[in-house]
């Protein structure tokens, strides 16, 4: 039953986004144009994206989390570029109301990369790069700060303070302000357990 639901909502994306006109919104979004399609780079992939669906470098689709991150990245698509590179707790953004189940961000984005790298720093920082993670050059007191372009106009900045015999392990995943016009807060969620994923994937 599950899985009907899921391929009926994937469906009505894809009737959606045939509606686009993707040269009206490729330069606003970062993405690239290639006939009836847009290619759009995530968390280090490119996925191709068209009113058929979407398919990974292999032809696959990929899971469900991230093809509504990138069917939204496109449906959501502001009239203009914003630019606010300013970073933010989920919790601070405007576009976050009560409705917004921040425990589910805390639950499966910020404690699973505690619980996977605590006491682990050499295979945080070894992920990280993989996932062509930026150092951090703002001064903060943290054991490790590095920035991530997850979509091409979404950036994410993990902060993560390593245990020692005092306090355990601290993790938070900030996002550029400007993130919200891009993706809804439900969205800007799945990102973030979409992020927590791939740098455990990266680890293994």
């Amino acid at each position: 039953m599950e899985a009907s639901i899921f391929e009926t909502h994937y469906e009505d994306y894809c009737s959606q986004v045939s509606e686009l006109d993707f040269s009206s919104i490729k330069d606003t979004l970062g993405i690239e144009l290639r006939g009836d399609e847009v290619i759009i780079p995530f968390l280090g992939e490119e996925y191709v994206v068209s009113g058929k669906g979407i398919t990974d470098a292999s032809g696959n689709r990929p899971n469900y989390v991230v093809c509504v991150i990138l069917f939204k990245y496109l449906l959501l698509c502001p009239d203009a570029p914003v630019v606010n590179r300013e970073w933010a707790a989920l919790k601070d953004l405007r576009k976050i109301s009560q409705f917004t189940n921040l425990n589910v961000f805390t639950s499966d984005t910020e404690k699973p990369i505690v619980k996977r790298f605590s006491g682990r720093l050499d295979a945080l920082s070894d992920a990280s790069r993989k996932l062509l993670g930026k150092p951090c050059d703002m001064d903060l007191s943290y054991d490790f700060a590095m920035e991530f372009k997850v979509l091409p106009r979404v950036g994410i900045l993990l902060l993560f303070n390593d245990s020692d015999d005092e306090f355990p392990a601290t993790c938070s995943v900030l996002f550029q302000r400007q993130a919200e016009h891009y993706l809804d807060p439900e969205s800007l969620i799945m990102t973030g357990m979409a992020f927590a994923k791939q740098l455990k994937k990266l680890s293994a």
